[in-house]
């Protein structure tokens, strides 16, 4: 234990680790700045370069950006009253009433302190119970863990979204998704249409960034406008770490309730900002300034949800399940390092676990002092029209989707995946469940399979998986009886009735999809052998289920059928997504013509011109700068682009080919 624990403290000292946690967190700040990524995306975008880099220099990167995003998420919510991320929507409900009295810097240093105590608190709560897990940990065996996961499914199902079967739904359809390709069990192949790149899985950096970042960045693109109209900052900056350290009991309170729910397998950081901030409304005795600029309404989520990413990382590290979404692409990545997360994280590489637990807190302090110190131009940032930065987005995304086979196919997939994603989005369908269901759908199958060949299905009857089954079920009638807060329902104009009629067919159309999505899965599940038919089986028929009473639901005109986002924040009457996926579409169908590079510059040229409305010569630097930082990466990575019909046709030089 003492040995691992100065082998960490060693490789957390030295040079290499804290400039590759700089990068993370610099990056970090970037995704967490800038609405339509957040940290799933982030993830995802990092996620291709983590390729070859020795373990501790990779993970150092990913705590860096982990630990900042629910810090420099604070920017959005407060300055413009748009939630960074999922983790700090109500931190908007106090936060940018207190901008737009003048109180900015107040609420950003408030917000900031009470994140770094959440994230140390995190932290230390992790690193307490490493040393009492390891007797806990050699008492599961496939079986607990196979019990665990159905429990984090179970959980995302419940509590991912505001609507029960829309949740189960969801959660099933990425499990549907992950199934695609050999089945981990038997080696045989399902839902994969013949087609080669489909018998190795969808890429899982594909997924998320098709789910997160191509619909927000849509969204933003509707509204044709800068992200923020002005960018005061006020005073306040001590006023704002004094109110902090007032009410420092509220912010270890907090803190705790923030650790516990993200070591619940699944929920994250969706809620638990609304569980914190309720938490301090329902114990507080004059609460008529809550949602009019009340600190105590600031202090409360942003210590919760720092603290969430640590506690995430408990079940993550401990038991391979993500304790959130971005867990889940933490999990992949520490796979792909060659750590096999689970109990091993606390017995022989207990100096690993260490490293992150303490790159994490240090990360923390780091990125505080980082977000103060870049406040003042950030909030300059946030002029800018969307978008002019709409471009390099894209460039960024493409450029992290096609790491994972370096083919046409990596875009064509992020382009379906994405049109997934807005429909999940519009209608209220839990895209976080989607995520975790599909990371976890592998892990499930193999689990179970491992867990009937040693034990047979008695397995059952272990004591700690009935426990696990126990704890399972209460959880899911608990969901039954209160649903999590946090929804926002936004009004259209018109009768109730009228709008109902208008915006249940989109809906109705899109239920019947999911369903014969289900019915696919089954016709494909039967057709294999017995161990590897059970999971898709078993998820077409609880998914089609959960589809088809929300479809019942939905034909019935009913308001409970769930709620739809019907994107408030964008304009009401313009064209809707499609104008802007079909020019990603027509980015596609550049990169199909005269590869990504050329198709790349044409496309900033064409959308710079025609959607920004920039001048030709501001389109020209803009391309210029996006080309070289695309040159200069590629570069670096030794990477060869994409090619197209230009390609195939003339031997092209470099970047060309």
């Amino acid at each position: 234990m003492t040995a691992a624990m100065l082998d960490a403290l060693a490789g957390l000292l030295t040079v290499q680790h804290g400039m590759f946690l700089m990068i993370g967190i610099c990056l970090g700040l970037v995704v967490g700045v800038l609405p339509g990524l957040g940290g799933i995306a982030g993830l995802s975008l990092l996620l291709p370069f983590i390729y070859g880099m020795d373990q501790t220099s990779a993970l150092a990167m990913m705590i860096g950006l982990v630990a900042i995003i629910p810090t420099s998420d604070t920017f959005t919510s407060i300055l413009m009253g748009i939630p960074g991320s999922s983790a700090s929507q109500a931190t908007v409900l106090d936060g940018f009433p207190l901008a737009k009295r003048g109180e900015a810097a107040r609420a950003l240093s408030a917000a900031f302190f009470a994140s770094l105590i959440g994230g140390l608190f995190g932290a230390l709560v992790l690193t307490g119970f490493v040393l009492i897990a390891r007797p806990i940990l050699l008492m599961f065996s496939s079986a607990e863990l196979f019990m665990l996961t159905l429990f984090g499914l179970s959980m995302v199902g419940v509590l991912s979204g505001s609507n029960l079967l829309k949740g189960i739904a969801a959660c099933c359809l990425g499990l549907a998704f992950g199934m695609i390709g050999a089945a981990p069990a038997t080696g045989e192949y399902r839902m994969e249409f013949g087609s080669l790149y489909l018998m190795d899985g969808i890429p899982l950096v594909i997924v998320g960034l098709g789910l997160f970042a191509l619909p927000e960045l849509v969204d933003l693109l509707r509204s044709g406008n800068a992200i923020a109209d002005r960018a005061p900052l006020g005073h306040g900056w001590i006023r704002g770490v004094g109110d902090t350290l007032r009410n420092w009991w509220l912010a270890l309170r907090c803190s705790g309730i923030g650790a516990l729910i993200g070591a619940i397998p699944g929920l994250g950081g969706s809620v638990v900002d609304w569980i914190a901030y309720g938490h301090v409304v329902q114990t507080t005795k004059d609460r008529e300034n809550f949602g009019k600029g009340d600190i105590r309404g600031v202090i409360a989520p942003e210590s919760a949800n720092n603290a969430t990413a640590a506690g995430a990382l408990l079940p993550t590290l401990l038991f391979g399940i993500p304790g959130s979404g971005s867990m889940a692409i933490f999990l992949a990545a520490m796979i792909l390092l060659g750590l096999q997360p689970g109990p091993a994280m606390a017995d022989r590489n207990l100096n690993v676990t260490y490293t992150i637990i303490w790159s994490l807190a240090l990360a923390n302090v780091i990125g505080t002092a980082l977000c103060i110190l870049l406040s003042p131009g950030i909030a300059r940032l946030t002029a800018i029209r969307y978008p002019l930065i709409a471009p390099f987005m894209i460039m960024a995304i493409s450029f992290a989707a096609f790491q994972a086979t370096r083919s046409l196919n990596d875009l064509v997939s992020l382009l379906v995946v994405g049109l997934i994603g807005v429909f999940l989005r519009r209608f209220g369908w839990s895209r976080p469940g989607f995520l975790i269901g599909f990371v976890l759908a592998t892990g499930a199958e193999r689990y179970l399979y491992q867990a009937v060949q040693f034990a047979g299905w008695s397995f059952l009857s272990r004591p700690i998986v009935l426990l696990i089954l126990a704890i399972t079920l209460v959880s899911l009638w608990a969901g039954l009886r209160t649903r999590p807060g946090g929804s926002v329902t936004v009004n259209t104009e018109g009768s109730a009735s009228e709008a109902r009629a208008h915006n249940l067919t989109p809906q109705i159309l899109f239920t019947v999809a999911v369903l014969a999505a289900f019915a696919f899965t089954f016709q494909q599940g039967v057709q294999n052998s017995f161990l590897a038919l059970i999971m898709p089986v078993g998820v077409s028929v609880v998914g089609g289920i959960a589809a088809l009473l929300v479809l019942v639901g939905l034909l019935r005109g009913a308001e409970g059928a769930g709620t739809v986002n019907f994107d408030g924040d964008a304009k009401a009457q313009d064209a809707g997504p499609w104008p802007f996926l079909l020019w990603f579409a027509g980015f596609i169908g550049l990169v199909a013509l005269v590869g990504f590079f050329a198709g790349l510059v044409l496309f900033f040229l064409a959308f710079l011109r025609l959607v920004a409305r920039s001048t030709w010569a501001q389109a020209a630097v803009l391309t210029a700068g996006g080309a070289a930082f695309i040159l200069v990466l590629a570069n670096a990575l030794n990477l060869v682009f994409p090619g197209g019909v230009l390609q195939d046709m003339y031997d092209l030089p470099w970047p060309f080919r």
